[in-house]
């Protein structure tokens, strides 16, 4: 983008510019407020660097640039190899609902599993959602997604969680799962934790980070039970850096392998890092916690959500209901048929 500079032109705020023609141009921002004007600026900015025969991976690589740092933006590294190899050097609309059935039913035949697909074609999604918002293309496109797979039912028990809890090693891994375990907290939260939202006085861990937007939504504000502020007591002793789980005094990005060794140390099978914050919210409720305290735990906003996965697992569910139909001491004398009935 060349130059540029806000003016004021017939009572609203515009940009001006030469182009590449040496033509000085104008384009109106819409309005007549100076701080608005300035808001506006960086998504017209971005529109005007669009090349005129935009393609899907135009704004694939725009909004992965848009969302610089920003956990979607990695996954998309990943999910746009497939992705863009199908629909990269399509327009926008030449999306199609066969074209993305197409796309479906090739993944599923080269074996991969149902929720990478429908991850896949989501991200797709979002971008062409995103692009409509940033006014990138006009209208919007319809990507059609296959049917969401169930959400798997794996929880550990207590005495399998601590197995996992006690072999977990090296030590940042360690770390890292007792958290998941001891706080119901995602992985993601756990491996942005820094050391100033810790509080030993207080007993508090605080996965929200106030100075970033993208890391306060549904993270909570959670007390340390003993085994964890154990681990973390241990974990500040030799701390090098500001972030709780770190390797060689530096920020921890993944702990995939070493998650996988000590599940298999464990002697457990199919267990992911979401499939801790599954275990904890599981033993909570099993506990007989509120399902509104859970879902402070949790970082959900609305209970109704924690409910509807989990109140199951309380052991007063449904039982007053269920016991009101326990036949069982019925007051009144149950006549035995008679012989000739019995026959």
């Amino acid at each position: 983008m060349p130059e540029h500079r806000i003016v004021k032109y017939r009572e609203k705020w515009a940009v001006t510019f030469t182009d590449e023609g040496g033509q000085r141009v104008r384009r109106s921002l819409g309005t007549d407020d100076l701080e608005e004007a300035k808001r506006r600026l960086p998504a017209f900015l971005r529109q005007m660097e669009m090349p005129a025969d935009l393609t899907v991976k135009h704004l694939w690589d725009a909004y992965r640039k848009d969302k610089d740092g920003k956990r979607i933006a990695g996954n998309m590294e990943y999910s746009g190899k497939p992705v863009l190899a199908e629909f990269g050097q399509l327009r926008p609309e030449d999306i199609t609902v066969a074209a993305c059935r197409a796309y479906a039913r090739a993944r599923r035949a080269k074996g991969r599993k149902p929720g990478t697909v429908w991850t896949e074609l989501n991200h797709l999604r979002i971008v062409m959602n995103w692009a409509v918002k940033m006014r990138h293309i006009p209208e919007q496109v319809y990507v059609e997604l296959p049917q969401k797979p169930p959400p798997r039912d794996r929880r550990l028990t207590r005495e399998e969680a601590y197995r996992l809890q006690q072999a977990a090693e090296p030590e940042h891994v360690k770390v890292a799962i007792t958290l998941m375990l001891g706080t119901a907290a995602r992985k993601g939260a756990v491996l942005d934790l820094t050391w100033d939202r810790v509080d030993f006085e207080r007993g508090l861990i605080t996965y929200a980070d106030v100075k970033d937007d993208e890391l306060r939504k549904g993270r909570a504000t959670v007390r340390m039970n003993a085994m964890v502020r154990r681990e973390l007591m241990k974990a500040r002793k030799g701390a090098l850096s500001p972030y709780v789980v770190e390797w060689a005094g530096k920020k921890v990005g993944s702990i995939k392998r070493g998650f996988a060794a000590s599940v298999d140390r464990a002697g457990l099978e199919g267990v992911t890092p979401h499939v801790l914050r599954h275990t904890a919210a599981t033993i909570m409720a099993e506990a007989g916690r509120p399902m509104t305290e859970i879902a402070a735990v949790l970082g959900h906003s609305d209970s109704s959500i924690t409910e509807r996965v989990y109140a199951k697992f309380s052991p007063a569910y449904l039982k007053e209901s269920t016991d009101a139909l326990d036949l069982e001491g019925v007051p009144f004398d149950v006549i035995e048929p008679d012989d000739e009935n019995k026959k």
